[in-house]
């Protein structure tokens, strides 16, 4: 696939977080995708993307992903982004507390034959925990 296709499969990503409408990750990650940096839990393939989304989404009802940069070759797609929402449903185990957080994150991921078949990535959920009120101790 070309590396338009792969950026188009990536934005489609983006689009189903952002709307909810996550069930088109089984057409954007492959089965088999390996996830280098999982979410506790987190199963793999689409349906991991889709069980931690729908998680995210709970807590983060109003939660928009916006891509600030990114980069791709053939085979591969980096970006960083940006992550905000209104906590008003269960984070790990916190309840709701109305706050509004915005995190950011990077990602890159690896593409075969238009799926999502590896990804690498990090966000910043210590912020997140700490603009809800979580108390960190060290």
């Amino acid at each position: 696939m070309s590396k338009q296709a792969n950026i188009e499969a990536q934005t489609k990503f983006g689009e189903a977080v952002n709307t909810g409408n996550l069930e088109v990750m089984n057409d954007l990650v492959a089965s088999d995708a390996i996830e280098n940096d999982p979410a506790p839990g987190q199963a793999k393939g689409p349906q991991g993307y889709i069980d931690f989304f729908t998680k995210l989404r709970a807590a983060f009802p109003d939660l928009k992903l916006e891509v600030e940069q990114l980069v791709a070759d053939d085979d591969n797609i980096a970006f960083a982004y940006t992550m905000t929402g209104t906590h008003k449903g269960d984070f790990n185990g916190i309840p709701a507390t109305g706050k509004s957080v915005k995190a950011r994150g990077l990602q890159i991921s690896r593409f075969e034959d238009g799926k999502m078949v590896e990804r690498w990535g990090s966000s910043d959920e210590l912020g997140i925990l700490k603009q809800i009120g979580v108390e960190i101790k060290a």
